[in-house]
């Protein structure tokens, strides 16, 4: 039987002040999924939390909670039966002009990039063994384009198993297998959720500074910087002193992407220029 996998998808700030173009994954062997939403399940249960978790709903009296939350899913995740993948691209690193279609057509893109890349898929433990097979199903939080377009998409993404080192390695992205689904209805995406934005709001700078023309930060902000401590402290367990402003290293070689349970991936599109006055001034 070949081995099958659940990666969700997800995406956060388009543009941000120092980081755009947020994409994260949790990469979910099909066989695990029931048990790792039960756990989750179990911690939300725990913490009476009905609804849906998300970064931008956290506040004073919910940030105990979300930290609960977060715990057993970091727990999860160095266990190995979560792999999550967040990507971003620095402000500095200016991509080239681009036609509108490109424009257009970018979300499309990055999200085949980073599938494309992210996860390590071409090194997963069968790769080497002849007729074993490895099945991705992509689930993506209510993809935000018309039916057209993302049957385009499915089409695009799924052209991965043609491509030469996918097809050597026995990787399949089956075209009914890209899938839009409801994150209400799916924990591992709820924390995924609250990961990613935790990371993109450090790195944007926007729950540690106050919104003028206060002088305070407000109790939101205050309780998303509890919340993103923990994530701050279960990333440097895993890598201590990691500045999740940049791409993780690969000290094993590349394989690295797949085997890690946790990585970033600062991403520098192809012909990017240098403008160092888009970056943090210190």
């Amino acid at each position: 039987m070949p081995e099958r996998i659940l990666i969700y998808c997800d995406e956060s700030v388009e543009r941000g002040r120092y980081y755009s173009q947020f994409y994260g994954g949790a990469l979910v062997r099909a066989s695990d999924r029931q048990e790792v939403e039960q756990r989750l399940q179990d911690v939300k249960n725990r913490n009476n939390l009905n609804g849906e978790m998300k970064w931008s709903k956290i506040t004073e009296n919910y940030a105990e909670k979300y930290e609960n939350f977060l715990s057993s899913f970091f727990n999860i995740i160095e266990e190995g039966k979560i792999k999550v993948r967040i990507m971003f691209r620095q402000n500095i690193n200016v991509p080239p002009e681009y036609d509108d279609e490109r424009v257009d057509n970018e979300y499309f893109l990055l999200y085949y990039q980073f599938i494309k890349h992210a996860f390590g898929l071409r090194y997963w433990p069968g790769n080497n063994s002849p007729g074993e097979m490895l099945i991705a199903s992509i689930l993506l939080d209510d993809p935000p384009q018309s039916p057209e377009k993302f049957d385009m998409f499915r089409n695009y993404m799924s052209s991965l198993s043609d491509f030469p080192v996918f097809t050597s390695s026995g990787v399949i992205v089956p075209n009914q297998e890209i899938i839009g689904v409801n994150s209400k209805k799916h924990n591992i995406m709820q924390g995924l959720d609250i990961v990613l934005g935790g990371v993109q709001s450090r790195l944007n700078e926007v729950h540690t500074r106050p919104v003028p023309p206060a002088k305070r930060r407000s109790k939101r902000a205050r309780a998303k910087e509890r919340v993103y401590r923990v994530i701050k402290d279960r990333i440097w367990k895993i890598y201590p002193r990691f500045n999740v402003g940049a791409s993780t290293a690969t000290p094993n070689g590349y394989a690295d992407r797949w085997s890690h349970s946790y990585r970033h991936w600062n991403f520098v599109p192809n012909r990017s220029s240098v403008d160092r006055t888009r970056g943090k001034r210190r």
